[in-house]
């Protein structure tokens, strides 16, 4: 790993411990040639054009992460939940899809494992999603979400 402050080629691994659910590894580095201290991060990089995501009417498109990144950030907008519980369960959901070993995944089990993670995260963030995954056309359809909601929340209380 070519050291930030001097640009030497090599450097030496001081520390290693596993991050984000073990999603992520983080060293401590230490370069050989002026013994400046840097932190890496290591991540696994999946092969996601093997993937193809089925939609709803039978079209297929190749699968992209950044869409659930984006779909979660959105749900989640001014909502007070922080990056790096939105970045965990994006990881969650796309090591679940890639667990599946799967060529092609439907975008609804996509967007039900989306809506799993946000459903213990936030429950506007959960409604908001709902909302467009699901192409709510009138304010029944919110309060069927809501009364669901409540519902699951008695259920788990009781």
């Amino acid at each position: 790993m070519r050291c930030p402050r001097c640009k030497h080629a090599e450097s030496r691994v001081v520390d290693s411990r596993i991050v984000r659910d073990g999603g992520a590894v983080r060293r401590r580095r230490e370069c050989d040639e002026c013994g400046f201290r840097f932190t890496t991060y290591e991540t696994i990089q999946l092969d996601e054009s093997q993937l193809t995501v089925v939609k709803k009417d039978g079209s297929r498109q190749p699968f992209d992460s950044d869409k659930i990144i984006r779909g979660i950030q959105l749900a989640c907008k001014k909502r007070g939940v922080g990056q790096r519980v939105m970045d965990e369960l994006a990881d969650r959901v796309v090591a679940r899809i890639h667990e599946a070993g799967d060529t092609e995944i439907q975008a609804t089990r996509i967007g039900e494992a989306v809506a799993e993670g946000l459903r213990r995260i936030d429950d506007v963030a959960y409604v908001r999603f709902m909302s467009v995954y699901q192409r709510f056309e009138d304010s029944s359809e919110f309060r069927k979400a809501l009364d669901q909601l409540q519902s699951d929340k008695d259920g788990d209380s009781g």
